[in-house]
């Protein structure tokens, strides 16, 4: 176990001045307060933060994240409380020292709803302070290392939750060396047999290539040396679960892979960068496709470096990265190597904490992230998201203006557009790519120049969605439809208040409404009539909401007639209600209303329904949407003492689009050969369309046939029916419904 004098050389290694008796002092505590207490390994528990503080000096981070790293369990497993942290070591450290507690009962591998939850609650503590993930993260890291010593049952869920979350979350903060030492630690546990195979597989490979790291080392750094470039040259393997990766995504034996070793030459500055890539090139072949500059466009973690690939000795291909010393910090530290101690290493007075540089572009996903958290998107869709974004690569797209727009491979015009801004996404209409319109489901490669085309009456259909791949456009158009959907309701609610509040010989206006609104517990106005159309509010209670001194007459026993308005309908499947008095070629005349996910559904009675011609009424029904029954239809009865689900509809017909609607009649025919076929002629001969038919024999001479018909109107309706009662097997025919 790491002595107290090891643990403050490692800081002063770094940081020479250094906090030594704050750091002296959290290390006694954190002892004490542990003290007896044994970890599943049999260490002393104190060994767990002990180690987590060493991991975070491995990271060069300030004082006060090491002492946090030192007291993280103190008041979760001890009697240490936050007021006795706050006094020793300021509020600072006692705030996020509380935030870990709470934090380390996440269990982020239970049900869907829990985990998304938890998420949401860590990604909210990382933005108050990312040196909540930083520990986070570290802990992580030495209970992995330390895995082995829990019961079994629990390990394959801990490994999970580090693939499925601290792992992308670590690579995402630019941290690669522990995202993939998270991914070894748990690929080890998740798939034992394919970790093992992978492992013979690289050792075997070792044996015939005995020296090879050492040797390619040793030419690159020569030959560099002799150009006059200064560089570090250092070789690795790579690790099992990135060669296990590659094997599945590009479906491929282990046999195939071509660049099994990697390669990082350090120079001092940018320019030297692309000299001493210029010395790799020609000392061996590049492989073509295989170069990648993310100097001059960053990864969205601030990685930058110079990716090649070429063939070296022993005809092996090797992948070889070039950066700067800095760029070579940020690309193993992460987020962690912005720390602005560096630059004022008295920052930290006990209070507060020195923030991390808001320049790390690391810092633009977690505040996108954070946004969506504002924007109210359920668990569910978050959790969705966000791991959609954990995992996904990139693609480098510019705007025709040339700002720089990063999006997960295989992002569409969509994504672009949302990236942007949201006002953009959702007045979105088509795309340039390059100077050629193109499809908006089109993927954009690295490189393309994205124009987006928009208009203000645009509003982004549901199916954007299926096609939309970042978690920011998914969540703006399910917002935007949200938002759509409930101006629909409340474009129902608005004529649906008149009548009771007439009735009530009150006044309906939108001061009334927003009166009523907090006593119904609603934010405003437009929610209370959002909540009548759907049919969650009566409006006997709005009234009361709004005139608290309203006394609620006795119920009314005679049917009510219907004054709310009117709606305009066309068919079943393409809908339409205006909003009240619009005309025709309005700006805005019309809103869809279909019967899908997302849209205020409307359907016809059954046994008959309506057909233009009929004159028509609409049933509110809270949850199911409205229902169109012709105003004699006998099924009204049950509606007439709730009045306020009443709506007076009205028939929009095309009549260069003619339409087919459904209507049920009852013919009483003989029962004799032939009888059904004369019939189903006489039908087809007046362009009726038979949907079904279904007979009941009423006596051996008689039977009832219940034909369910298509057709265009009233009209057309009655010209069936007279023309079914001509026929002598006929004796009656009457409609239902009628």
């Amino acid at each position: 176990m790491m002595r107290q004098y090891e643990l403050v050389e490692r800081v002063q290694r770094y940081n020479p001045h250094c906090d030594e008796a704050l750091l002296n002092k959290a290390y006694v505590y954190a002892m004490r307060k542990h003290g007896s207490q044994k970890r599943a390994s049999g260490d002393p528990f104190f060994s767990h933060p002990l180690e987590v503080a060493g991991i975070l000096t491995d990271l060069r981070l300030d004082d006060a994240t090491i002492v946090i790293a030192l007291l993280h369990d103190t008041i979760e497993d001890t009697d240490a409380t936050r007021a006795e942290i706050d006094q020793m070591f300021g509020e600072g450290i006692g705030r996020l020292v509380e935030g870990l507690t709470k934090l380390k009962r996440l269990d982020l591998v239970s049900k869907r709803a829990e985990q998304a939850e938890n998420l949401r609650k860590l990604l909210l503590a990382i933005a108050d302070d990312v040196r909540v993930l930083l520990v986070k993260l570290a802990d992580r890291l030495h209970n992995m290392r330390t895995l082995h010593h829990m019961p079994e049952h629990k390990r394959g869920r801990i490994a999970e939750e580090t693939m499925d979350i601290y792992a992308p979350l670590a690579g995402r903060m630019g941290m690669q060396d522990m995202r993939e030492e998270l991914e070894h630690l748990a690929f080890k546990t998740l798939n034992p047999e394919a970790f093992l195979r992978v492992e013979k597989h690289l050792e075997d490979l070792r044996s015939k290539n005995t020296g090879l790291i050492h040797d390619i080392e040793r030419e690159l750094s020569d030959a560099l040396r002799e150009r006059g470039i200064k560089a570090e040259v250092e070789g690795r393997e790579k690790r099992p679960y990135s060669i296990f990766r590659k094997m599945l995504t590009k479906r491929i034996g282990f046999e195939q892979l071509s660049d099994i070793y990697g390669f990082r030459v350090i120079v001092d500055d940018p320019d030297t960068v692309y000299r001493a890539l210029g010395v790799v090139h020609t000392l061996w072949s590049s492989v073509m496709g295989r170069f990648k500059d993310y100097i001059s466009t960053p990864k969205q973690n601030d990685y930058r470096s110079l990716h090649t690939t070429v063939v070296g000795p022993h005809r092996q291909r090797v992948e070889l990265q070039i950066r700067t010393r800095e760029m070579h910090e940020v690309a193993e530290y992460g987020i962690a190597a912005h720390a602005v101690y560096k630059d004022d290493p008295h920052a930290y007075d006990g209070s507060s904490l020195p923030k991390l540089s808001e320049e790390s572009q690391a810092y633009a996903w977690l505040r996108r992230m954070i946004s969506m958290l504002s924007d109210g998107s359920n668990p569910e869709e978050f959790l969705e998201n966000t791991k959609l974004e954990l995992f996904q690569d990139q693609v480098f797209c510019f705007t025709p203006k040339g700002m720089l727009i990063t999006l997960p491979k295989g992002a569409t015009p969509i994504d672009f557009a949302y990236a942007v801004h949201t006002d953009v996404g959702n007045t979105c209409v088509g795309c340039k790519v390059n100077g050629a319109i193109m499809p908006l489901p089109t993927p954009l490669q690295s490189g393309d120049e994205v124009e987006i085309i928009r208009s203000p009456a645009q509003v982004p259909p549901p199916t954007w969605e299926s096609i939309a791949v970042t978690g920011k456009a998914r969540a703006a158009i399910r917002r935007a439809t949200r938002d759509q959907l409930r101006k629909q309701y409340a474009a129902v609610g608005r004529q649906m208040l008149p009548g009771p509040f007439q009735r009530a010989g009150r006044e309906l206006s939108d001061a009334a409404l927003e009166r009523a609104a907090p006593r119904l517990g609603m934010p405003n106005a437009a929610e209370v009539l959002a909540a009548v159309g759907r049919g969650e509010l009566r409006s006997v209670d709005v009234i009361k909401a709004a005139y608290p001194d309203f006394k609620v007459p006795p119920a009314a026993t005679e049917p009510m007639t219907p004054d709310h308005g009117w709606y305009s309908f066309a068919r079943a499947d393409t809908m339409k209600f205006r909003l009240p008095g619009s005309p025709t070629d309005a700006a805005e005349p019309s809103l869809p209303v279909r019967s899908i996910a997302g849209d205020l559904p409307v359907r016809f009675a059954p046994d008959g329904g309506a057909v233009p011609g009929d004159r028509i009424v609409g049933i509110l029904t809270p949850g199911e949407g409205i229902t169109i029954y012709p105003i004699q239809s006998p099924a009204l009865k049950a509606f007439d003492n709730e009045p306020e689900r009443w709506l007076d509809v009205r028939w929009d017909i095309d009549d260069n689009k003619p339409a087919r609607f459904p209507a049920q009649v009852v013919v009483s025919s003989l029962n004799v050969p032939g009888s059904l076929a004369r019939i189903a002629r006489s039908i087809s001969d007046n362009d009726g369309n038979i949907d079904n038919v279904k007979m009941i024999a009423r006596t051996s001479d008689f039977h009832d046939l219940i034909i369910d018909l298509e057709v265009y109107d009233l009209a057309h309706l009655n010209r069936i029916i007279n023309q079914l009662k001509t026929q002598a097997n006929v004796s009656k025919v009457e409609r239902m419904n009628g």
